[in-house]
């Protein structure tokens, strides 16, 4: 596998430096190297338009924090760490499934985000990753005290993804809340393996006691939910599926990945296996080693 850690610290300041009008095509400019991964497999994305939904930075303003956050994230090694952590973490992979299925080159693009989204700053404390589509990661940081010391173990996390739909099919027709979860509680146990707890996201571990075991059952008894449009409520709780448009369901913030951790331990335990080990085990297989039951 070969990584590609984009110098997009040179490519948003430049942006930055832009007439308003430029900064759309010079964004998507930047995010060319994903474009090409994942139209390979959806068709025409429009990630501008997905950037400035997501939590990306606004390019209709000039804000003097933008240049001085990417300054901060420029003095913490944020890019070097970052390709460090995804190649210790395909590291262990390769070496925990020698041939397992990946992308020949995986692209990673650090962007910006909009320190006034609540969703990026307050919910998931200054950072968001995407790493479904071989090829491709996507990592959205705002710097805060926490993104700053996660932001290598959110990278790992996404590799453990990126490699895991090499070899599953993510359909979102019939994608289930098991699969989500599923590879949420991998992708967490793995960064766990490497790094150890403290290196996991803060609402893996937040999720305790009664809130767990309540927030548990539901997500158990929903496995065989199907539908990408389905899953935001379980993985990634109600004030979420609120802003995405989807129906609640009673739970609180990211209730998936540590419900998904419990799963996951549960199936570690159970296999001897790791996370690493597991990363290409179907979703199915894994729920039955935690003991939770799925649909025939």
């Amino acid at each position: 596998m070969k990584i590609v850690v984009h110098d997009t610290a040179s490519a948003m300041l430049e942006l930055l430096e832009r007439p308003q009008e430029q900064r759309a095509d010079a964004l998507r400019e930047m995010f060319e190297p994903l474009q090409h991964v994942m139209s390979e497999v959806t068709g025409e994305v429009d990630l501008v338009g997905m950037h400035l939904r997501g939590g990306g930075f606004r390019i209709d303003r000039d804000d003097p924090r933008y240049p001085a956050a990417l300054r901060t994230m420029r003095d913490a090694d944020v890019w070097n760490r970052v390709e460090e952590a995804v190649a210790a973490a395909w590291q262990r992979i390769d070496g925990a499934v020698p041939g397992v299925r990946h992308a020949g080159t995986v692209h990673v693009v650090v962007t910006l985000g909009d320190p006034d989204n609540a969703h990026l700053t307050g919910r998931s404390r200054g950072y968001l990753g995407f790493g479904g589509f071989p090829g491709a990661i996507q990592l959205y940081m705002w710097p805060t005290e926490t993104s700053l010391r996660n932001i290598g173990h959110a990278a790992a996390h996404e590799l453990h993804h990126n490699v895991r739909y090499a070899n599953v099919v993510w359909d979102p027709a019939s994608v289930t809340v098991g699969e989500q979860v599923v590879a949420e509680g991998l992708a967490e146990a793995f960064v766990r393996e490497l790094a150890g707890e403290q290196a996991m996201c803060p609402w893996t571990l937040e999720l305790t006691g009664a809130a767990l075991d309540a927030a548990y059952e539901k997500i158990t008894a929903a496995v065989d939910v199907a539908g990408m449009q389905n899953l935001t409520p379980y993985v990634h709780g109600d004030a979420t599926a609120r802003l995405m448009g989807a129906e609640p369901v009673g739970l609180p913030d990211f209730p998936g990945y540590a419900a998904g951790l419990r799963i996951v331990t549960a199936h570690l335990a159970a296999s001897g296996l790791t996370a690493a080990q597991s990363v290409a085990l179907p979703a199915r297989e894994i729920l039955g080693n935690a003991g939770v039951p799925t649909g025939a």
